[in-house]
């Protein structure tokens, strides 16, 4: 079973309730509580998914999902302003408004990642 940790700081120009509500167009089941310096939780994956097809960035989502991998985690961020209007843009390292944060850790990652962002030939999804 999948575990997707979340984490978005929250910086003092920013609306917390508005940090919540991007990180909740990307991870709509997300249970967060908020800390000293943002919001951290747990999700799943399904609109994450969802989302990156209905975008058309399966190849490179699994490449960013790919290059993050360790042992059994994968680690990517997302950029909080464009997840403000439901939409998955990949941030830079150390982005200067900060990012949220994902950590996913999956005995089986190759096989999750395989499921969320899968292989495409021409644009459309092969099933392996």
């Amino acid at each position: 079973m999948a575990t997707v940790n979340v984490f978005c700081q929250v910086n003092p120009s920013e609306d917390p309730e508005k940090v919540r509500a991007a990180i909740l167009s990307i991870f709509p089941d997300a249970e967060l509580e908020e800390t000293e310096r943002g919001f951290r939780g747990t999700a799943s994956l399904d609109r994450f998914s969802r989302i990156i097809r209905r975008q058309k960035i399966l190849d490179a989502t699994r490449g960013v999902m790919l290059s993050g991998m360790k042992g059994d985690t994968t680690r990517f961020s997302l950029n909080k302003q464009v997840a403000t209007v439901g939409k998955v843009s990949f941030a830079d390292r150390r982005p200067v408004l900060g990012a949220i944060e994902v950590t996913v850790t999956d005995d089986q990652l190759e096989a999750l990642i395989d499921r969320v962002a899968p292989v495409t030939v021409d644009g459309e999804e092969v099933r392996i």
